[in-house]
């Protein structure tokens, strides 16, 4: 018999945090909800598998959280037969969304959902939809969460405009007083490292060139100090942490090293939006916070030699950008736009790595990956379903158009009608004058010309697909690599050089 697999949802977020920092309240800590969980899941059942699934720091306003989402992806796949929860505003807090999963997709997929604090159990609603108290709660936690969140805002800015340092994390070079956590302290190590990078520069170095210095030095990254003070946990991807430039342009254009505090930088235009810079003097900044690490001569001056250059920005318009990994330093490969596109590793100047992808014809991978997603596909069985669905679409695309064909020219029609009545009515006097609504007409025509024209050139695909198909053999439907199809089937290629190259296929 199939072990019962059950999947236990553990969630805090940033707000959770701060009220419970301010009512000394663990209820809703990681640790209690992992321990009631577990329990629950010990006292109810029998034989089965325990997975475990946690967002800390994530709000309960959006599904955008990495544990909900690998969870989300583990029932698709069909490996999970019910899920587990503290109460429904661990799960979610918006209700629309809590109820269109408690009543339409959790049930479509087989699922099982409980709610231990809210004593709901969806094996007792079974054909029938959750009771009214059910939906109550959910409709109450969606306006805590909102009341929630504008208090805590509001909260914050109050913070921000006295001037505290809100962030819950240290800035390199500073750590909080552990007497007063909204003031920074100098962390001696760290502030070193600092001087040091302010220095090379104002010397005349270029960031790269201090990247590379730090590699080769084994200077120890931002990331490690957090690490040694138990603030983080993280695994490097190429067996040590690197340096890059960027970190690097980050310290140096950053005010907290002269004492000085910028906030309200940045704003969103909708919500879960990107962040947009605002205009400096919109900037909030509070003078002479906290101790200074950096001269603010020192600090000007290497302002004026930055931001000065302005390099061409490209838009990552080829497919593979993203799946491209360095087979040595394993960071993502960049792509370098121009007569002989190709790729490249950004980070060989900064490390110490030899080996690192010096450049790739951007066509060869290509037409290389291509090739490999064929063979996949066809080995897999894929490539005549691919074939049948992109059939499918397109007969569906043709039926609509047709539909389209038959409403405008009805409109035509019913237009020539009126303008027949209109002349008849002046020619019988009825009517003062006669306007007919020529330019309409000749709008909807030209539209209909250019729908049938459309119509029989995805007709002949259509045709052509169909007979394609029916060739033993046939051939991959797709002529060459789109984001979508990539995206689909791969998870990522690591390239060590174009006669080594290694590609991870998605599980189907």
């Amino acid at each position: 018999m199939k072990k019962y697999r059950i999947a236990i949802y553990i969630r805090l977020s940033k707000e959770d945090s701060k009220l419970k920092a301010e009512t000394a309240s663990e209820s809703n800590s990681i640790t209690m909800q992992r321990i009631l969980l577990n329990q629950y899941a010990a006292d109810h059942f029998e034989d089965y598998d325990l997975l475990e699934f946690c967002d800390d720091g994530y709000t309960g306003t959006n599904f955008e959280r990495p544990g909900m989402q690998a969870m989300l992806e583990e029932i698709r796949s069909g490996m999970i037969d019910c899920v587990v929860v503290k109460d429904f505003s661990r799960f979610a807090r918006d209700y629309i969304e809590l109820g269109a999963y408690l009543e339409q997709i959790f049930p479509f997929l087989g699922v099982r959902f409980i709610s231990i604090n809210d004593n709901y159990d969806s094996s007792n609603y079974k054909g029938s939809i959750a009771d009214i108290d059910v939906n109550f709660k959910n409709l109450l936690y969606d306006l805590y969460s909102k009341d929630l969140s504008k208090k805590v805002h509001s909260s914050l800015a109050i913070r921000k405009e006295r001037g505290q340092y809100i962030s819950g994390n240290s800035p390199f070079g500073y750590e909080k007083d552990p007497r007063d956590r909204h003031a920074l302290l100098i962390a001696k190590d760290e502030a070193k490292i600092v001087k040091r990078i302010f220095s090379l520069t104002v010397e005349g170095h270029t960031t790269t060139e201090i990247t590379r210095m730090f590699n080769e030095a084994h200077v120890k990254t931002p990331i490690e100090f957090k690490i040694e003070k138990g603030q983080t946990s993280r695994i490097p991807k190429a067996g040590r942490f690197l340096w890059n430039t960027s970190t690097i342009c980050g310290i140096l254009r950053n005010e907290i090293y002269i004492g000085n505090i910028v906030q309200k930088k940045y704003y969103r235009d909708t919500v879960g939006g990107k962040n947009h810079i605002k205009p400096r003097e919109e900037w909030m900044i509070t003078y002479n916070h906290h101790e200074p690490i950096i001269d603010k001569e020192v600090f000007d001056k290497v302002q004026e030699g930055r931001g000065k250059k302005v390099t061409p920005q490209y838009r990552s318009t080829h497919p593979l950008v993203g799946k491209l990994v360095c087979g040595c330093c394993k960071k993502n490969l960049a792509y370098r736009r121009g007569l002989n596109p190709y790729f490249t590793c950004g980070y060989r100047y900064a490390n110490t790595m030899e080996q690192c992808i010096i450049k790739v014809n951007a066509m060869f991978m290509e037409q290389y990956v291509l090739f490999m997603m064929q063979n996949k596909l066809s080995a897999d069985g894929e490539l005549k379903r691919l074939h049948m669905e992109r059939t499918k679409g397109l007969k569906q695309e043709i039926k609509e158009l047709k539909e389209k064909r038959q409403a405008l020219e009805a409109r035509i029609e019913k237009l020539k009608q009126q303008n027949f009545e209109a002349y008849q009515n002046y020619a019988l006097g009825k009517a003062d004058g006669f306007w007919p609504e020529k330019s309409v007409q000749k709008s909807l025509e030209k539209e209909l010309k250019s729908l049938n024209e459309n119509l029989e050139t995805m007709e002949e695909n259509c045709n052509h697909m169909k007979a394609d198909m029916e060739k033993p053999g046939a051939g991959s439907p797709f002529a060459e690599l789109t984001k979508e199809m990539i995206g689909r089937y791969i998870e990522k290629i690591e390239v060590y050089d174009e006669h080594h190259i290694e590609i991870y296929f998605r599980e189907q």
